[in-house]
């Protein structure tokens, strides 16, 4: 039996490799819900019946609170009970990493960003437009070449970290069920956590919460393409310089470190419903990136995870030892 403080990076580990090899498995999902379509659900659920317009900000505010508890609580429980359940078998840990890997999303958000550049090289700016609307939640209609690159790199990065980064930090501290429970979080936050009139309330304390959630992972993400970058100069001053002028407190440093280290700029002014929403650039003094700067990005990403992986590896010995 693998020694307990190490347990739970090996099963993470496991997790990375499966993913990276392996990616969801389609058929299985397509006869069984994916775990973050199921979170979605309850998710949904608890929205349409406790988010009501008629109740008074406060009471959205705690409601919001406790369906956040109630998601967080119910996804951490299923993977403790799968934990302790598996633990019984001589090989359960096997079993626990595989299915700690339908919650990574290394080889899936690798794929559905190459998608972007090979449309783009395959069917022009319409087929890059298309490719691109399918992983960036805004309007593609209007955006040429170097809009195109800029979206599919900021999502590129910015998954790395909650998509990669984060489900790993949270499995290696706490396996399977802290996996589930940072998923929860996180697909609260996507659906509930917006700065709009429905969820100003509703939604707050998810947001909040899922600030914390990516406070560290983010600026590890940050680090890791750093180092991926074989320690760029530029990388490390762009997102010293630029990371705390995105949007968001985590999200800019993963994007920054990937923007100085392409020599791109990202950020900068985009589109929203219509609206032109004025955000600073992120490596203002940098060159307007290209399709092919795409390639360039699925490159450090595939680098990045394998130091990610070796990282892994690395501190599971030492616990070991």
């Amino acid at each position: 039996m693998i020694p307990s403080p190490s347990l739970f990076l090996v099963i993470t580990a496991i997790a990375l490799l499966a993913d990276a090899l392996i990616g969801d498995p389609d058929r299985i999902y397509r006869q069984v819900p994916h775990p973050v379509v199921l979170i979605g659900r309850l998710i949904g659920f608890l929205d349409r019946s406790w988010n009501r317009s008629e109740r008074s900000p406060i009471r959205r505010i705690l409601l919001g609170a406790l369906a956040a508890f109630v998601v967080v609580g119910i996804s951490g429980a299923v993977g403790m009970a799968l934990h302790v359940l598996l633990q019984h078998w001589a090989y359960g840990w096997i079993v626990e990493g595989l299915l700690m890997s339908v919650l990574i999303a290394q080889r899936s958000l690798f794929l559905h960003v190459r998608d972007v550049a090979s449309a783009f090289s395959e069917a022009g700016l319409v087929g890059a437009r298309e490719a691109v609307a399918k992983i960036v939640g805004r309007d593609m209609t209007t955006l040429e070449e170097e809009g195109i690159a800029a979206s599919a790199i900021e999502s590129l990065a910015e998954n790395f970290s909650d998509g990669v980064v984060a489900p790993v930090f949270w499995g290696a501290i706490f396996g399977l069920p802290g996996v589930l429970a940072y998923k929860a979080v996180n697909t609260a936050d996507s659906m509930i956590g917006h700065r709009t009139e429905k969820y100003l309330h509703f939604g707050s304390v998810v947001a909040r919460a899922d600030d914390i959630a990516n406070f560290i992972p983010a600026r590890l993400s940050g680090l890791i393409l750093w180092v991926a970058a074989c320690f760029n100069a530029t990388a490390w001053r762009t997102m010293m310089a630029d990371a705390r002028k995105h949007r968001s407190v985590n999200a800019g440093y993963p994007e920054a470190a990937m923007a100085g280290a392409l020599g791109i700029r990202l950020s900068g002014p985009r589109l929203y419903e219509g609206q032109e929403i004025d955000e600073p650039w992120i490596g203002s003094d940098l060159g307007d990136p290209v399709c092919a700067d795409i390639e360039r990005a699925l490159v450090l990403f595939v680098r990045a995870c394998i130091l990610l992986f070796g990282l892994v590896i690395a501190m599971a010995f030492v616990f070991m030892g």
